[in-house]
């Protein structure tokens, strides 16, 4: 039996397969003990390693740091999913002079690395006259990069759902714009979650380049403090693997956010009851009492 792009596996392919995924697991758990006992031999899990933690104003630049990052990230966020809802739109349109501007919008940025769009707003604009402050040059890149893969993800969830939804609710006498909103959004965004949020997730991991063009947030604080030498000696390791577990724990945060609503999505699914459904539902309940005295009898 053959595939589209690749034969399915036969018994020997099959085991050479788990020999090649056992070896590959063991190099990388290898790579990661040999890196824990040079860690271990070079003293960085020392208890001294972590006296830079103690001071009470690095504690409050670290809120700060972090303030500052769920600020861009709040911010981007929201504006990234307005510009793919509008971009994703645009391009659903039936008029070609819509369809195509949005189309070349969403290719160009989703093309240009956000890095360069960083360099651009706060190192080139400023030449041309215009200055952004790094907060504003983090946010605009944010929302455009991340905004255009938004938008094709929006849709590819409205372009996915059975072509029958559409010209049902066409067939109703609603208008295209009910005919999203009310019928094809809600279908698609439960499937477009989980998308969603990898990619939110990938946007706030994103904030961490703003400290390429000096914007306080959470990766530059730990470079300006794990670069100490003269008061903590460079605990470089130590900051970092700090910086590391505050972005796990976000993202982790911010996954399990995602889970809770798409379960409460599913849970409060709006069901219409009719009088025919109340009459069988008494009856149910009826024939349950009725049941249930004969039981105990």
């Amino acid at each position: 039996m053959s595939m589209v792009l690749f034969d399915v596996p036969g018994p020997k392919a099959r085991a050479r397969h788990k020999v090649m995924a056992v070896i590959g697991v063991a190099a990388v758990l290898a790579a990661i003990v040999y890196v824990i006992m040079r860690f271990v031999a070079t003293d960085q899990f020392s208890s001294r390693r972590l006296d830079w933690f103690n001071y009470k104003q690095i504690q409050l630049s670290l809120l700060d740091a972090i303030g500052n990052t769920l600020s861009a990230f709040a911010v981007g966020a929201v504006l990234a999913l307005v510009f793919g809802a509008v971009f994703a739109a645009a391009r659903l349109s039936d008029h070609a002079w819509v369809r195509g501007p949005a189309a070349v919008v969403v290719e160009i940025f989703r093309a240009i690395p956000l890095v360069v769009m960083m360099f651009f707003f706060y190192y080139g604009l400023p030449v041309a006259g215009v200055k952004l402050s790094a907060f504003t040059a983090v946010v605009i890149s944010l929302m455009l990069y991340n905004g255009s893969v938004l938008a094709e993800i929006f849709r590819a969830g409205i372009n996915s759902l059975p072509k029958g939804q559409s010209e049902a609710a066409y067939a109703l006498g609603m208008r295209k714009t009910q005919v999203m909103t009310l019928v094809l959004l809600p279908q698609a965004l439960r499937a477009m979650l989980p998308t969603i949020i990898s990619q939110l997730v990938v946007l706030l991991k994103d904030t961490a380049l703003g400290f390429l063009i000096t914007f306080e947030e959470l990766l530059r604080w730990g470079t300006r403090i794990g670069g100490d030498a003269v008061n903590f000696g460079r605990p470089m390791i130590s900051v970092m693997i700090v910086v590391a577990l505050i972005y796990i724990g976000l993202c982790l945060l911010l996954t399990w956010l995602a889970n809770y609503l798409e379960k409460r999505n599913r849970r409060n699914k709006k069901v219409i009851h009719t009088d025919d459904d109340k009459a069988n539902q008494i009856q149910i309940a009826e024939s349950s009492a009725v049941m249930g005295s004969g039981s105990a009898v």
